[in-house]
C-alpha cells in the first residue's frame, strides 16, 4: 500500500502551490517543465485534443498557413512535443522537419508516428544544436511561455534562420474580451485542471501550471516586442478562437544581422 501511495504522489512533485503562483521567476523552471512533459507525455495529445474540443489541430494548421510553409522549406519545430506541429509542416510539404525537444518521454513518442520528423533532436530551446541561419522556418507551438529564459530562446530562433527566414510562435493569450476572458480562465483555472489531471493522472502539477503560466505569461503585443527584440522584422500577431491562442509570425531579415 505503501509504494501504491508514492505512486500515485511523487515525493518531487513538478509544481507545488507555492512555485505555481509565480511559475516564470523559478530559477529552476526549465528542470521543473521538463520533469512535468516527461510525466505526462502518455496522455499528452490525448488530453489536449479533448480539452480544446479538438481546436488544437485547428491552430495548429492555422498556424502553418499564416508561415506560408510549402516545398522548399527545412523547419526546426522546437518544443515539438509529440510531434504533431511537425507533422502539420510535413503535410503542407516542407521538404524537411526537425524536431527538436528536452522531454525525451516525449520525443518517444514523435518517433512512433510513421509520418515522424526528418530527425528527432533531444536539445534545449536555449541552446539549440544547428549551424547559424541554417533553417528556413523555425516553429513553436505552446513552448516559447516555458522557456528559462524568453529572450534567450527567441534568439537562438532568430540565430538559425535563413536570412529572409520566417518564425511561427503559436502560443496561448489572455482573451482581451471581458466576458470570454472571464468564462475561459474560470474553465482554465477550475475546471480543466481537475478534470485532465484525473485523465492524465497527473501528479505532478501539469494542469494547474497551464493557466497560471497563461495569465502571467506576456499579452500579444507584449510578445510582439520581444520578438522585435530579438531582431525579427515584420512581427504580426493572428488571435484565434476569441483570443485564446495567438500566432505570431516575423521574419529574419535579408541581412541576417542579430540585434546587439
Amino acid at each position: 500500500m505503501q509504494r501504491s501511495l508514492r505512486n500515485r504522489t511523487p515525493e518531487n512533485p513538478a509544481w507545488e502551490p507555492a512555485t505555481l503562483a509565480s511559475p516564470h521567476t523559478q530559477l529552476d523552471k526549465a528542470a521543473r517543465v521538463q520533469r512535468m512533459f516527461n510525466a505526462i507525455a502518455p496522455t499528452y495529445e490525448s488530453v489536449n485534443s479533448l480539452f480544446s474540443a479538438g481546436r488544437d489541430a485547428f491552430w495548429r494548421r492555422r498556424a502553418v498557413e499564416l508561415a506560408g510553409v510549402g516545398p522548399g522549406d527545412t523547419v526546426l519545430d522546437i518544443a515539438c512535443g509529440t510531434g504533431d506541429l511537425a507533422r502539420a509542416m510535413l503535410r503542407a510539404s516542407a521538404d524537411r522537419v526537425i524536431g527538436c525537444d528536452f522531454a525525451h518521454q516525449m520525443l518517444l513518442r514523435a518517433a512512433r508516428h510513421p509520418t515522424l520528423p526528418t530527425l528527432c533532436c533531444e536539445a534545449d530551446a536555449l541552446a539549440l544544436p544547428l549551424p547559424d541561419a541554417s533553417v528556413t522556418a523555425v516553429s513553436c507551438a505552446f513552448g516559447v511561455r516555458n522557456f528559462q529564459d524568453l529572450g534567450v530562446g527567441l534568439r537562438e530562433m532568430h540565430r538559425v534562420l535563413c536570412p529572409g527566414g520566417r518564425a511561427v510562435v503559436l502560443e496561448f493569450t489572455r482573451p482581451r474580451r471581458l466576458a470570454v476572458r472571464v468564462a475561459y480562465e474560470l474553465y482554465a483555472s477550475r475546471i480543466m485542471p481537475t478534470l485532465a489531471a484525473w485523465v492524465s493522472r497527473d501528479r505532478h502539477g501539469a494542469y494547474r501550471y497551464l493557466p497560471r503560466s497563461v495569465v502571467s505569461f506576456l499579452d500579444a503585443k507584449r510578445m510582439c516586442d520581444r520578438l522585435a527584440d530579438a531582431g525579427f522584422a515584420d512581427v504580426k500577431a493572428t488571435p484565434l478562437t476569441l483570443g485564446v491562442v495567438t500566432v505570431y509570425v516575423a521574419r529574419k531579415g535579408r541581412h541576417g544581422s542579430a540585434p546587439a
